[in-house]
């Protein structure tokens, strides 16, 4: 008789330009997973709180808008109340926004809770700052991936057609924000494999974290299949 099917989480966690969204989307690829990009949701957020002029410090109505926000995630696209705003996510001012508006406790109860019911319709790689920490705290894989701060701010560097001259203060900020803030601080969670990319190239990373998530899944189960998933 065959094992009941199930639902699975992996988590990925990690600072800004670890390499986390890449290596979740490749992951999620070969698994055969739906890929939850945390960050595009936060991002998604600012850039209607900007086309608002809203300020981002703003926390009562920022709140409002994560709540309101109508955010559609598919492979390689982001939706939000309906548009295409892919293109528009990741220029300097909406990450500055999206880092202060993580900051927000209303604003992160309000995406954590969309965040839990995508991965209550299929097996799910998400990535972000606190996925195994605070989203999902009973994932079956944990994942930290690290990478020296030289590293990170090359990778970065690389991402961007128009990288700012200082980027290196920006992302040493967004450090310094993302582990001081009060509401979900970037932590590794106690039962988190930690992963130094620094040294390693894109596919070797990918090849790592799948090793681990096969390591910890090797007990046969079998997984929940949807549309949105193609199965192990």
């Amino acid at each position: 008789m065959n094992a009941p099917a199930r639902r699975i989480t992996i988590a990925i966690d990690g600072p800004a330009g670890s390499g986390k969204s890449t290596v979740a989307r490749r992951v999620a690829d070969a698994m055969g997973f739906m890929y939850i990009d945390s960050g595009a949701m936060y991002r998604a957020v600012a850039l209607w709180a900007l086309r608002q002029r809203i300020d981002p410090a703003d926390a009562h109505r920022m709140e409002q808008l994560a709540l309101a926000a109508a955010i559609r995630l598919e492979p390689g696209k982001v939706f939000l109340n309906g548009e295409e705003v892919t293109a528009d996510l990741r220029t300097p001012e909406v990450s500055r926004a999206a880092s202060v508006a993580a900051t927000h406790a209303g604003v992160r109860r309000a995406l954590v809770a969309k965040q839990r019911a995508v991965a209550e319709t299929a097996s799910v790689v998400m990535e972000g700052r606190d996925i195994g920490t605070v989203v999902f705290p009973q994932a079956h894989v944990k994942i930290f991936l690290d990478a020296s701060p030289e590293e990170r701010l090359r990778r970065r560097q690389a991402e961007l057609e128009h990288a700012p001259p200082d980027l290196a203060r920006q992302l040493a900020e967004r450090d310094q924000r993302d582990r001081t803030r009060a509401e979900s601080p970037l932590v590794q969670a106690e039962d988190a494999i930690y992963l130094d990319t620094t040294a390693l190239n894109l596919d070797e990373v990918v090849e790592a974290v799948l090793a681990v998530i096969r390591k910890r899944l090797s007990n046969g189960a079998s997984f929940v299949r949807t549309p949105e998933t193609r199965g192990v």
